[in-house]
């Protein structure tokens, strides 16, 4: 069976090989192998995290897609794919002496195309969402990229429309043309009303979707026809972008009928640019699981992922994508060559009180001063905006320009004050920090309208809002963002002191194992300050 193969030639690779082992490389290569034989779907949670200095598990699955006689499909990011070609699978492709074609591309090359086509999730998941047909359904597929497929299948699924597609609007049905300014002029009018947020952002209100579903009516326009049609002056030469937003834009209960299969429920918000009096308005799924639930059983796919549950059959991630019963299996940390030093203070205001951000402050100045010996980025993780903006002043008229708010800093022993998202997205382009400093875990604020909008889904479904999205999200989020002082067993400092106080701190720990406790601030937890 090709399992055994499998075990034998990758059991023998990884001997010839100087690099660190991953303990879990032959377990996860006959998984992987007992998939494509089988044609059964499975969930893999690698416990490796999804940045770009990592990649250990990756050789667990290209064995068995190279020794797999018959056409796949793997689905990687594009940061990926250029290693996969040019070092591992070449690597790979000479030790076991074959020479299956590597294809690279968002379409299938051939109808007897025997090889591996490698393609971006975006190409992968346009053509499954959208049934374009230009990839054959019932192909085995590998998805490395389970980590972001939520967030990837909702930007698949949103529309946006800007200055430039009501220009273009304009130009489309002149006949119109001051209906549009109209509309548009009531638009900005109303939108501009709303208070400013730090998000800058706002969902549209009853009266906005009116002004929205008049627009609609006055340009006679039928979302459920493809674009260009015509019928009885219906949808006449309406640009794309406007077919793609309304086809997406279901409003509630202002009359308008609605015959698209299984329609995820949107969200209808605007981003507004103050300083320009310009205004962005986008379409979204509240959730994607609807949409996805139609994917997986188009062919047998194996999704892996570093983290996605705390729990091995990851009940609350299938949920989310709409994943059915299938061979879920979860791996665990390296204990001995992965664990973290976590500092955890207690006795510190929460973060919605007016005293949290002196005593943070004071954190991070005695943590900066202990630290100050030892080599590497510090990086503080501040998610509220003003916060972040005024920590990065007062530090830097302390620390001078080694202290930087989402830049790369040009020093040795840099500062990096950051929000999450920028950290979770250009972690891979820094080197491992010796310190990561948290100052608040990263639950979604109820204060951006798109959080609030996606709870109140939740709550008209009488469902637990915050376990089944809230939490999970910042779960998974802080594991992203700790992954590379897993590689340099740093010290992370999680100044949030509801992981002591509240009943879900239990699952934080649980998402931070393994790490060693630290109760206090000691300078030999930076092991370079000990050389010094």
């Amino acid at each position: 069976m090709i399992e055994v193969e499998v075990h034998q030639q990758l059991r023998a690779f990884l001997r010839s090989q100087a690099e660190p082992y991953w303990p879990h490389h032959l377990t996860m290569g006959r998984l992987v192998a007992r998939a494509l034989r089988l044609g059964r779907s499975a969930l893999i949670q690698t416990g490796v995290p999804p940045v770009g200095f990592y990649g250990r598990h990756r050789l667990s699955y290209l064995m068995p897609i190279l020794m797999w006689p018959s056409p796949a499909i793997l689905v990687a990011p594009d940061s990926v794919q250029q290693r996969l070609q040019f070092v591992e699978i070449p690597q790979l492709q000479q030790w076991i002496g074959t020479h299956k074609t590597i294809r690279t591309g968002d379409r299938w090359p051939s109808d007897d195309f025997p090889g591996l086509l490698i393609v971006s999730p975006e190409s992968w998941l346009s053509d499954r969402l959208y049934d374009s047909g230009r990839l054959p359904r019932g192909v085995p597929t590998i998805l490395d990229c389970a980590d972001r497929l939520e967030l990837l299948a909702s930007q698949q699924l949103s529309f946006s429309l800007n200055e430039s597609d009501w220009n273009q609007l304009l130009l489309a049905r002149p006949d119109r043309a001051e209906t549009i300014r109209q509309v548009r002029v009531k638009l900005t009018h109303s939108l501009f009303q709303h208070p400013p947020n730090p998000y800058q952002c706002y969902l549209l209100d009853r009266t906005e979707q009116e002004i929205l579903q008049d627009l609609l009516n006055a340009l006679e326009f039928s979302p459920h026809l493809d674009p260009g049609a015509v019928s009885h002056g219906r949808n006449l030469s309406l640009p794309d972008s406007w077919h793609l937003f309304w086809q997406q834009f279901h409003p509630h209960g202002l009359g308008q009928e609605t015959t698209s299969p299984d329609p995820c429920p949107s969200l209808l918000w605007a981003e507004v640019d103050r300083d320009r009096g310009q205004f962005t308005l986008s379409t979204g799924p509240i959730e994607v699981a609807s949409a996805l639930a139609n994917v997986w059983p188009q062919q047998p796919v194996v999704l892996i992922g570093g983290a996605l549950d705390l729990d091995s059959e990851a009940p609350i991630y299938r949920q989310k994508i709409g994943l059915g019963d299938l061979t879920c299996v979860k791996f665990s940390v390296d204990r001995q060559n992965e664990i973290v030093q976590l500092y955890l203070p207690d006795r510190i205001p929460m973060p919605n009180t007016p005293q949290f951000q002196g005593a943070l402050l004071e954190q991070l100045r005695q943590l900066l001063c202990i630290s100050a010996s030892a080599k590497g980025l510090t990086a503080i993780v501040v998610d509220d905006v003003p916060m972040k903006a005024r920590l990065g002043s007062i530090l830097a008229a302390e620390f001078g320009s080694r202290v930087q708010v989402e830049k790369p800093p040009g020093h040795e022993q840099g500062i990096l004050v950051t929000g999450w998202e920028y950290w979770c997205q250009q972690q891979g382009f820094f080197p491992p920090p010796k310190l990561l400093a948290i100052a608040t875990l990263p639950i979604p604020s109820l204060e951006n309208p798109l959080v609030a909008g996606r709870v109140a889904y939740y709550k008209q479904r009488r469902q637990d809002w915050f376990r089944l999205y809230l939490l999970p999200t910042a779960l998974n989020t802080l594991q992203q963002a700790i992954a590379p002082l897993r590689q340099s067993q740093g010290v992370v400092a999680l100044l949030d002191n509801r992981t002591l106080h509240r009943t879900y701190g239990k699952e934080v720990l649980a998402a931070l194992s393994p790490y060693a406790r630290i109760d206090y601030q000691n300078i030999t937890c930076f092991g370079d300050a000990k050389k010094n």
